[in-house]
């Protein structure tokens, strides 16, 4: 009877973590490298480095602006206060334009919910 309990506590708390840890979870991170690539002509996401835009690498938690090295920042994206978590990146990267008035990226953004959700989930994956 033991043995029952316990394997059906492992499976419980291992299907509880399994919810509990989120959308990205659900996200593919190999799908978002693949959806990244629309982003490579711009930007680095592996490496501290800058392109047209700046690098990616450490973005979750970061304010929006507020590499010092980069020089090429909008006024408008420097202004915007915004600190890049899954929900700002979700909705700055469907529609960047409209979410940063003024912002320097000329990409229209992702249209599809899953390929955005996975872009972040590679995002976070490539600290």
């Amino acid at each position: 009877m033991s043995r029952i309990i316990r394997r059906a506590t492992v499976a419980l708390a291992v299907g509880l973590a399994l919810v509990s840890s989120g959308p990205v979870l659900a996200a593919d991170i190999k799908a978002g490298e693949k959806v990244f690539k629309k982003c490579k002509a711009c930007h680095y996401a592996d490496r501290e480095k800058h392109k047209t835009g700046p690098h990616l690498v450490n973005l979750i938690g970061r304010t929006a602006g507020s590499l010092e090295d980069y020089k090429k920042y909008s006024k408008a994206m420097k202004a915007s206060g915004i600190v890049w978590n899954e929900e700002t990146l979700t909705d700055y990267l469907r529609a960047p334009k409209k979410y940063i008035k003024g912002t320097k990226m000329a990409f229209v953004g992702l249209k599809k919910d899953a390929d955005i959700e996975n872009v972040i989930a590679y995002l976070m994956a490539e600290k």
